[in-house]
Formats: C-alpha cells, structure tokens, sequence
C-alpha cells in the first residue's frame, strides 16, 4: 500500500518574548492510503499544530510535506487552492467552526460554489447527497446552527469537509466536545466514510479509548516530538516508551479483580521554549540517566514499532 501523506523533519516554530516555542520540532513520518492515523498526548503537545501545518493552515518553520508523491511544501496561492480540494480538516468545535449566519445547506454548498464546477441545480442536488451521505435530514437545510445539537452541527461540518472529495482528511479531536452516545455515532459515521469513499484520516485526539478504537496504528508525541509509533494492537499489547506506559496506566479498568497500577509521573514539566538536546520526558522519568541528555530518534525495535527511547531495550527487556 502507497504513502498519501510523508513528513520529513517538519517543525513549526512560534517567536515568543522569551524565545522560540518548539511546538512541532523535527518530526517525520508517513501516511498509508485508505488508513487511519492516530497521533495522542497530553493537551499542548502539538499534536493539532502538526495538523494544521500538513495542510497550511499553518506554514511550516523547516522540513517538508509529500502528497501523493509531490512536494506540498511551499505552494502560490493557486497551487494552495488546488491541495485544498483534496485536502480538509474537521475541527474539534463544530460550533465555533460554524458561520453563524449560514443556514446549513449554505455551508455545505460553499465549497461547491468556489470550486465553479457546478450549475444551480447542480449546487442543490450535491448538496442534499451530502446531507443524507452524513445522516441529515432534509428537513435541516434551512436550519441555522444555534438550532441544532452537537452531533448534527459536527455532522455539517463533516458534510462541508467531503463537498469536494477529498482523499486525505485531518480530524482535529472531532468528537470531544460531543456526549458518549453521540460520539459512537460520529465514529462510526466516520469509518463508514471512510470505507465508502477510500478515505485517509489523522485522527488527533487525546481519548486513548477513541483513538484504539478508529485507528490502524498510533503516534505517540510529546513536546512536540514522537516518542513512539507502531499498530494500534502493538501499542497497547506492548508500550515501549515511559510515557506511552504513562498514558496507558491512566485508562480506568473495569476489571476489580485485576486492577491497573496507575504510573504517576513526577518532576517538572521541560519547557517547549529553547528546549535542551536530549529526551524532554527525562525528567518526569524514572529510567532517566545521563546518556538521555544526547537528542532522541525514533528507531525500530521490532517490527513496524518504532521508540524514541535510548534505554527502551534495557526498560523492556
């Protein structure tokens, strides 16, 4: 299976009163047709900047950006609008994402109108495809967003985001702000799509349970930088980095019996700002030693499952 999607070295750097906010920072990786990937960590890692700059909503500091093969790196207006055709994002917030003075069927239609592609009853017909193509009835097509629930407004912008086919999607924590029950049905909504319409999504999320469930394999960052990434089942059958266990040990367990033994993480936090060489969980790290001090690359420790870890072969045996 092709790579849709390939990051090599990719940092997006922020200038603050105290100097550069690493907040992506030397991060390569790829992404197969037709497959899911989850990246996961802690609020403020840089895991929706390292979104938003794969499709320029952001411009990237250094490193560059392949879709289908072709550098995306650096586009001119006309080549942007070209990617944005094929590229669109989901965002965590569908009601902030929404225009408030736009009925849903003129949200969905927008797209339609600025590709020019379609005539006027073109516009209308596409339209209420993609409305029933995401489960919403016809009866919301002059519906405003404050009229609707959670689920419905995500639904649109789901709806808005599939108006032109595109082949690769970035869903920035979609279902986060929604209830369980309604979560369920935009996941599935999702593979759905996804299965339908060959789809390639990067699901960011910090919901470990969301993430194993929608995923084929997971990326793990933290300040910026993957620390780990390897199938779906691999990561949680056998974490290799610290704080991948970390993150694991907080899932709560149902199991009374066999209860999970909770790993606390202690000390403080690196700061992202001119961050040191070296591995920035070493000091909330119990394995820490000096040879940590030296920068970290993720390396392959068995098959498809790669640690950025220089102890990970001591630690796990």
């Amino acid at each position: 299976m092709s790579n849709i999607i390939e990051v090599k070295n990719l940092k997006k750097y922020f200038t603050t009163p105290r100097g550069m906010l690493h907040a992506v920072d030397d991060v390569s990786f790829s992404i197969r047709t037709g497959s899911t990937m989850g990246v996961v960590g802690e609020s403020g890692c840089g895991k929706s900047t390292l979104g938003r700059t794969m499709i320029h909503l952001l411009e990237s500091t250094d490193g560059r950006i392949f879709f289908e093969g072709e550098d995306v790196t650096r586009l001119n207006s006309r080549q942007l609008k070209k990617l944005r055709e094929k590229v669109q994002i989901i965002f965590q917030d569908p009601y902030s994402s929404l225009n408030p003075r736009l009925t849903v069927s003129d949200t969905i239609r927008e797209p339609l109108m600025l590709s020019k592609r379609f005539s006027k009853s073109e516009l209308q017909y596409e339209t209420e495809k993609l409305m029933d193509m995401v489960g919403l009835a016809k009866n919301y097509y002059l519906s405003y967003p404050h009229e609707l629930d959670g689920g419905r407004r995500q639904r649109v912008v789901i709806a808005r985001a599939l108006a032109l086919k595109p082949k690769f999607i970035v869903c920035d924590e979609p279902v986060s702000s929604l209830d369980v029950s309604i979560q369920a049905q935009i996941l599935n909504l999702l593979q759905d799509l996804q299965r339908d319409n060959d789809l390639t999504y990067m699901f960011i999320t910090h919901d470990l349970s969301v993430v194993r469930y929608i995923s084929h394999y997971i990326s793990v960052m933290y300040m910026g930088q993957m620390v780990e990434t390897c199938p779906t089942k691999e990561l949680f059958h056998k974490p290799l980095h610290p704080y991948t266990k970390a993150l694991l040990s907080a899932i709560p367990s149902v199991d009374i019996h066999n209860p999970k033994k909770r790993i606390i993480l202690k000390g403080e936090v690196t700061s992202p700002i001119n961050p040191k060489p070296g591995c920035r969980f070493a000091n909330r790290c119990q394995y820490a030693r000096p040879e940590c001090e030296k920068p970290q690359s993720l390396k392959e420790y068995s098959e498809n499952h790669f640690v950025a870890c220089c102890r990970a072969k001591e630690i796990n045996g």
